[in-house]
């Protein structure tokens, strides 16, 4: 579990020092975007009061609720899965950065009233609408390691008598 707390930490800690920096120290919630290496990586500013695309965004306080309460519960559901079913380090490491991530979005809705999303990539030809942030990219990579560095548990194999 210490392993998991310390990925968790780290995830948390360089989610909100990078919101930080963008959101207030770039004023990118004033200027709206940046152009960083463009097209492939830009800055802008969007505020996610749903999930995932924008899905239940209707930017009202019993959604932003009702997902702070859903992060919450996965994270505590994270840590009894890790701890009550050992997976190793991989396992640990995926579920610090589940747990970092979902934080790090959670004091976004407690401080802004929405998640701070400002990352947007670009490429090929293909102009991609949707912004992300440090967190994001934690909760997918931790819900993705949590399946795949999971103890799997066979049924026992019968024996041919």
């Amino acid at each position: 579990m210490k392993l998991v707390f310390w990925v968790g930490f780290w995830t948390f800690l360089i989610d909100q020092i990078t919101k930080y920096i963008v959101v207030h120290a770039m004023s990118l919630r004033t200027l709206g975007a940046l152009e960083v290496w463009p097209p492939f990586l830009n800055l802008r500013m969007a505020w996610n009061y749903g999930v995932n695309f924008g899905l239940l965004a209707n930017d009202s306080d019993a959604v932003r609720w009702i997902l702070v309460a859903v992060a919450l519960a996965i994270s505590v559901a994270v840590l009894w899965w890790v701890s009550s079913e050992p997976g190793g380090k991989w396992q640990s490491v995926a579920a610090g950065l589940l747990v970092g991530g979902a934080l790090g979005n959670v004091i976004d809705r407690l401080l802004y009233g929405a998640v701070a999303d400002f990352l947007n990539l670009s490429c090929c030809g293909i102009d991609n609408p949707y912004a992300f942030n440090v967190a994001d990219i934690a909760v997918f990579a931790g819900a993705v390691g949590m399946v795949i560095f999971s103890p799997s548990r066979k049924p026992p194999v019968k024996k041919p008598s």
